[in-house]
C-alpha cells in the first residue's frame, strides 16, 4: 500500500549502491539492537553513511516486524512481514540471521566484533556475557571497539536488572506527570519519547567516542538508558522545580511559564497561539479588536500574565471561537505573531512547506511493487548529507554475503545454515 505522502518524494539512491558516502562512510556498525531505541539510534548512523550489519534471530527477526497492522503490502497483494513500525526504523541495513545462543553463532559475532567499529546492543544488563559478548568480553580483543549498551535504567543501581519499557520510563522519570489536563489522568506521550530520545542521545555519544578513538586509538563503553535520558528530556520543567521548589503541575496545551501558549478552538477548528514575548502580546490584542488588554495591568508583562492566566484565558476562548481559524492564522502570521494550526499527520505530510523541505522520499522494495514511503532524516549537511541506500531488510537478506566478507566457504556456510546457526 502506498503512502499518500509519497506524492513529493526526495530523490534516493537505489539501494545496493556499491559505496556509500557521508560523514560516517567506511565505519562499521554491529547492532544486535532490536524495538526501537537501538534500531534508531543505528538507522541515524546509516543515514550518515555507515555500514550497518543488523543482527537478527533466524525466523523472525526483530520483534518489531509483527508489531502491526499495517504491514507493507507485497507483490501478490497480501501483507508482507515487515510492520510499518519495523520499516520506519531499519533503513540502510544489512541483516544478518544468526543464533547467538549457539557457541558457533558467538564466534560469529565475535569475528565480526573484530572488524566492527562500533557495536550497539539492547540487551538486559548482562544479557550478553552469558554468550561471552559483553564488553568485558570483547574489549581485550577488540580495543578500539566503541560499545553502547542501551537499557531501561543503565548498568549500575537498583534497578539495572529491570527490564524497561518507554511507557515506564516516561510515567517514572516525570513526563507523564506533565502531561495531560490539569483535572485529568496523567498521559503518556503520543510517541516513544524515551526510546527515541535515548536513541539520539546514544548516537551523540558515538560519535563524541569515535571523536576520542581518533585522538587515542582507544575505544569505550556507552551506558545509555531510558530513564536518565528522559530525565534530561525534562530540562526547564525540572529545572523550575530545583530552583523554586514548587512541583510542575499538568497544564494541557498550556505552558508553564508563558502565556497564552495554549491551543484555542476557533469557529471551525483549533490553533495554536504561541505569544512569547510582550510585543507579541500587544499586536495579538490589536489584531483581536481589543488593544486595552495589553495595557491591562493583570496582563502588561508575561509574568503578570501567568499570574493571571485563568482570567486571561477566560477572555481569550470566547473570543477566538468567533473567527474561522485560518483567518486567525492569515492575520497573525501579518503581524508576525507565533500561531499555527493543530494539524492531523495527513495535514503534515499535506503541507507545502513540509513538502517543500522533502521530508518524504520513496525507494523500491524487493518485496512490493509500488515504491515505499519513508520519513526523511531532518539532519541537514551541506556537504556530506544523509543518504538513503537500502530499503529495511528482509529477515537474513543479507547473510550469505556478509559472510562471504568474512571469508566463510560455501562448505562452511552450508553447514552453519543446515545446523540453524545462520537463516
Amino acid at each position: 500500500m502506498t503512502n499518500p505522502a509519497s506524492a513529493a518524494p526526495a530523490p534516493a539512491p537505489q539501494p545496493g549502491a556499491p559505496q556509500a558516502s557521508g560523514p560516517l562512510a567506511g565505519v562499521k556498525v554491529l547492532d544486535l539492537s532490536r524495538v526501537l531505541a537501538g534500531p534508531f539510534c543505528t538507522q541515524m548512523l546509516g543515514d550518515l553513511g555507515a555500514e550497518i550489519i543488523k543482527i537478527e534471530r533466524p525466523g523472525k527477526g526483530d520483534d518489531t516486524r509483527a508489531w502491526g497492522p499495517p504491514f507493507l503490502t507485497g507483490r501478490d497483494g497480501h501483507p508482507t512481514r515487515e510492520s510499518a513500525y519495523y520499516l520506519s526504523i531499519n533503513r540502510n541495513k544489512r541483516s544478518l540471521a544468526v543464533d547467538i545462543t549457539r557457541p558457533e553463532g558467538q564466534a560469529l559475532i565475535r569475528r565480526l566484533a573484530r572488524e566492527a567499529d562500533i557495536l550497539v546492543e539492547n540487551f538486559k544488563v548482562g544479557g550478553l556475557a552469558k554468550y561471552g559478548l559483553d564488553y568485558a568480553a570483547l574489549k581485550d580483543d577488540c580495543p578500539g571497539l566503541i560499545y553502547c549498551s542501551i537499557t531501561g535504567f543503565g548498568q549500575t543501581g537498583p534497578y539495572a536488572h529491570r527490564a524497561g519499557y518507554d511507557y515506564l520510563a516516561q510515567g517514572m522519570g516525570g513526563m507523564m506527570s506533565l502531561t495531560g489536563a490539569p483535572d485529568g489522568d496523567p498521559v503518556k506521550v503520543g510517541n516513544a519519547n524515551a526510546d527515541q530520545m535515548t536513541g539520539l542521545y546514544a548516537a551523540v555519544a558515538i560519535l563524541a567516542a569515535l571523536h576520542h578513538r581518533t585522538a587515542t586509538g582507544q575505544g569505550q563503553h556507552i551506558d545509555a538508558n531510558l530513564l536518565d535520558s528522559q530525565i534530561a528530556w525534562l530540562t526547564y520543567q525540572a529545572q523550575n522545580w530545583l530552583v523554586s521548589g514548587v512541583t510542575p503541575q499538568r497544564h494541557g496545551n498550556a505552558h508553564p511559564n508563558i502565556v497564552p501558549y495554549d491551543t484555542f478552538p476557533a469557529a471551525d477548528g483549533h490553533l495554536i497561539l504561541a505569544v512569547g514575548n510582550d510585543g507579541q502580546f500587544r499586536r495579538f490584542c490589536e489584531v483581536a479588536g481589543h488593544p486595552e488588554l495589553a495595557d491591562d495591568p493583570r496582563f502588561v508583562t508575561n509574568a503578570d500574565r501567568v499570574h493571571n492566566r485563568a482570567a486571561l484565558t477566560a477572555l481569550l476562548r470566547p473570543l477566538i471561537a468567533t473567527r474561522p481559524r485560518d483567518a486567525w492564522l492569515a492575520d497573525l502570521e501579518a503581524v508576525g505573531v507565533p500561531s499555527g494550526p493543530v494539524n492531523t499527520i495527513p495535514d503534515v505530510f499535506a503541507d507545502p512547506h513540509v513538502q517543500a523541505r522533502r521530508m518524504t522520499f520513496a525507494m523500491p522494495h524487493p518485496d512490493s511493487d509500488a515504491p515505499l514511503t519513508l520519513i526523511a532524516n531532518p539532519v541537514r549537511l551541506s556537504e556530506t548529507p544523509p543518504t538513503y541506500r537500502q530499503p529495511p531488510p528482509t529477515v537474513g537478506r543479507d547473510s550469505a554475503d556478509i559472510l562471504d566478507e568474512l571469508g566463510l566457504s560455501a562448505d562452511e556456510q552450508a553447514a552453519l545454515r543446515a545446523a540453524g546457526v545462520v537463516g
